[in-house]
């Protein structure tokens, strides 16, 4: 009787289920999202064998209205009999669980994403206006709206277009709590923003000689900033050099059996500066870390849509990509991934790197080894 007294704990309705669906999209590589409900909004992460994790984070201002009512504590997650009274006020209150994040996406699109406009980031739209009969003046907008009445209970979706309504719930599970990759965000060795398609074209660039393994290097040459994405695979080696004031250039070793291979830089204007922040938590250091390039490749939507990335490296190795994307004219949301270092155990494998990594001088030349005084 009590029970069915209390409030939701979540109730929140969107204009737009394209703007969930486009965000969870971007994390859309594992079959299970935790899900975590508080006051600021709703916490979808997925994670793979401990050495990758993403998560999105749909804001309360995403939604139109969006009202939280904490769980009561005898809702709220016990921890195992053996543990200690004192640790049950410690205990999370925030409801958290799993769901599908495939059936999730497939529920959030049940209607279909029929403007193809639509499904591009917002700076490749085709600048049309609008029209009487155009979606949004009609109401059609794919309204959504999210429910969790109680801990346990489904996860409910009720989508609604003109006058069709649609109703899906979706099962919860019990979440497993695992311990998160920790990443110091108070203690960076390397941070540099640039945009999310430069980074896109890079990693596809890199992704043409199948590589393992992804070397990633930071410092600063001549007074100017110089980061780096290199790879090698059975395919050859590729390498793509960003600094301020040329434009992101590229070149790949050849492979013996294909002399003449070549790779096209991507498009950026002389004059535009390609790294608008640059920090190195020792500017004398030379930084080089190395990740598995499959792991990163699973970010490769995200930066695809991404207007800018935040590229961030803490003292332990760990990498960190936050990508700012614009769901809609002036909405911003954020999705961040983040990576476990693999460890270096065969210095011969990154000979041909150390020679190839080099910094640029200011006509262009590759200048390799250590710098000298004059």
């Amino acid at each position: 009787m009590d029970d069915e007294e209390e409030p939701p704990i979540l109730t929140a309705v969107s204009s737009s289920a394209r703007q969930l669906y486009s965000l969870l999209r971007c994390i859309n590589f594992s079959e299970k999202a935790h899900v975590t409900i508080s006051e600021q909004g709703l916490k979808f992460s997925v994670d793979e064998a401990s050495t990758l994790e993403g998560s999105a984070f749909l804001e309360k201002k995403l939604f139109t209205t969006y009202t939280y009512n904490a769980p009561p504590s005898s809702q709220r997650h016990i921890p195992d009999s053996d543990e200690e009274d004192e640790e049950l006020d410690d205990a999370p209150t925030n409801p958290t669980f799993q769901i599908s994040l495939p059936s999730l996406l497939e529920t959030l699109q049940i209607f279909g994403l029929t403007d193809p406009n639509n499904s591009k980031p917002p700076w490749a739209r085709d600048n049309t206006s609008s029209t009487a009969f155009t979606n949004n003046v009609l109401g059609m907008n794919n309204l959504c709206r999210i429910s969790y009445d109680h801990m346990g209970a489904p996860l409910s979706i009720i989508l609604t277009e003109a006058t069709i309504r649609t109703t899906c719930n979706l099962t919860t599970y019990e979440p497993e709590y695992a311990d998160e990759i920790p990443f110091d965000r108070q203690s960076l060795a390397f941070k540099t923003i640039m945009r999310g398609s430069w980074l896109f074209d890079a990693i596809s660039e890199l992704a043409s000689t199948n590589p393992e393994r992804l070397t990633v290097v930071a410092r600063t040459a001549r007074g100017k900033p110089y980061f780096a994405l290199s790879a090698s695979g059975p395919l050859g080696s590729a390498r793509v050099e960003f600094n301020n004031n040329n434009p992101p250039s590229s070149s790949r070793a050849p492979h013996p059996t294909n002399p003449n291979a070549t790779a096209n830089p991507p498009d950026a204007p002389p004059s535009e500066n390609l790294l608008e922040t640059f920090q190195l938590g020792d500017p004398d250091a030379a930084l080089r870390l190395t990740y598995n390039f499959k792991l990163i490749q699973k970010a490769q939507r995200a930066m695809s849509v991404a207007t800018k990335v935040s590229i961030r490296c803490d003292d332990q190795s760990v990498l960190n990509l936050q990508f700012m994307i614009e769901v809609e004219p002036g909405e911003r949301s954020f999705v961040e991934f983040t990576f476990v270092p693999l460890v270096e155990d065969d210095d011969e494998d990154y000979a041909a790197d150390d020679t190839m990594l080099g910094a640029r001088t200011e006509n262009g030349e590759l200048e390799g080894g250590e710098e000298s005084d004059g």
